[in-house]
């Protein structure tokens, strides 16, 4: 399957910050107001989890940080991101960048930047990448 308008580098780091930024503090927030811990505490553990896997698989593979910068996860299949496809990529690689003391996620960044279809560790495990392309359904 052909991959179309590869998300680069850029636009993947600034979708990261705003998703910290607009979902991240006000998640925070209701945590500690529910915990009385700022620190990461259950409800923040909860809420990220379920942020990760499951809005970008219920929205077309979108975040909120990810729609305001016009970006989205694709499989490279053309199929739809599912909860498993999205537990792979965040999870499994994610793990990937823990036993490998972060080497990894250093490496999945200079893919994004270097290679043209622009994925990482984490999109090759989950068979994703990430696009400027609209969904069609």
């Amino acid at each position: 399957m052909e991959m179309n308008r590869p998300a680069g580098f850029w636009k993947r780091l600034l979708a990261n910050v705003l998703d910290a930024i607009v979902v991240g503090i006000p998640i925070s927030i209701i945590g500690y107001l529910i915990t009385g811990n700022w620190e990461t505490n259950w409800f923040t553990s909860v809420a990220n989890i379920l942020y990760a896997l499951v809005v970008p698989a219920v929205w077309y593979g979108y975040t909120v940080g990810k729609r305001m910068i016009g970006i989205r996860i694709a499989k490279v299949n053309g199929g739809k991101v599912s909860l498993g496809t999205m537990f792979l990529r965040s999870f499994v690689g994610g793990l990937v960048y823990f036993v490998t003391f972060g080497i990894g996620l250093i490496i999945s960044a200079i893919m994004v930047a270097a290679r043209e279809d622009k994925r990482s560790i984490h999109d090759f495990i989950a068979g994703t990448y990430v696009t400027t392309e609209k969904p069609t359904a």
